[in-house]
């Protein structure tokens, strides 16, 4: 039988993955597959996770759980160079990067989109030693996702990062950065920068035009001037249902590669604490396997 490694989190999103472990093994072991579990703790998180994968030589690692738990697998793999494709049970609070490439968010539809899925390699960021799937950050509501409990994330949800956020407002200070690429030079003051490689944030679709498969970024950068006139535009802007241009208070462009600049210190990787600035950010084209569904969602 081949061999699968199924790594969970459980406490991650509403902490109910626990529950469905025997749901999970059934589908694998109809498709063939013998399930090792792997449970992530805080405490050891995935020491040791290396070593089992030279002895088991699994098809593919199983992963559920949200965008930091992905976060945290990808560098782990990528520090230890390991090469094996990762398939994704969107079990976080968002889950941005499971739905980028489709994943249902049921997790027996999941699986059966993993088993009938297939291997594509995937763009993703790096920025010094650190690697991330979705999306870096810096400004407002940054430090939203590290400072909400675990406890008020799988009660509430995704409301919890909105109750969280309504506290950042009265001590918020306008970021001043600079930012260089080949596309264009920006210097200024800014409520928000959003690097994507992914669509999402918070299942906000801020980057309509971006893919994780034609090496470039999807930067934006919220522009801070007038704070409550930019973001009264840019949740505007959210709200169209159909596509439209970004306003005037957003800066878009794609890029390869970029040089930032920042007077505030604290950035964001796919809803971790990220690295201190100032920071080179490069598209890494095609380098990390994931099995997504034969027909992912736009």
């Amino acid at each position: 039988m081949k061999r699968v490694i199924f790594l969970y989190n459980p406490v991650s999103g509403e902490a109910q993955i626990v529950a469905q472990i025997d749901s999970i093994a059934s589908h694998y072991q109809q498709a063939g597959y013998t399930l090792t579990l792997y449970r992530i703790t805080r405490e050891k998180g995935l020491a040791g996770l290396g070593v089992l994968v030279g002895e088991l030589q699994p098809e593919h690692l199983l992963v559920a759980g949200g965008d930091g738990t992905i976060n945290r697998l990808v560098n782990y793999l990528k520090h230890r160079n390991i090469e094996i494709p990762i398939a994704i049970l969107p079990k976080g609070t968002a889950n941005d990067f499971a739905h980028l490439i489709g994943m249902p968010d049921n997790v027996d539809e999941a699986c059966r989109a993993i088993l009938a899925g297939s291997v594509r390699r995937l763009d993703m960021g790096r920025v010094g030693e650190r690697y991330f799937v979705n999306v870096l950050s810096c400004g407002l509501f940054t430090e939203v996702s590290q400072k909400t409990p675990t406890v008020l994330k799988n009660t509430f949800g995704k409301l919890a990062y909105y109750f969280s956020s309504i506290g950042e407002l009265p001590s918020f200070r306008k970021m001043h950065i600079e930012v260089q690429a080949d596309e264009i030079s920006f210097k200024g003051s800014c409520l928000l920068l959003l690097v994507f490689n992914g669509r999402t944030a918070g299942n906000l679709r801020l980057a309509k035009h971006s893919s994780a498969e034609d090496g470039l970024f999807d930067v934006l950068i919220i522009r801070g001037e007038n704070i409550v006139e930019s973001i009264k535009n840019v949740f505007y802007f959210l709200m169209k249902k159909k596509e439209a241009a970004y306003p005037s208070d957003i800066v878009y462009f794609q890029t390869r590669r970029l040089h930032i600049e920042n007077d505030q210190p604290t950035s964001d990787i796919d809803g971790e604490k990220g690295p201190d600035f100032p920071m080179e950010i490069e598209c890494l084209p095609g380098s990390l396997p994931v099995i997504v569904p034969q027909t992912p969602s736009k």
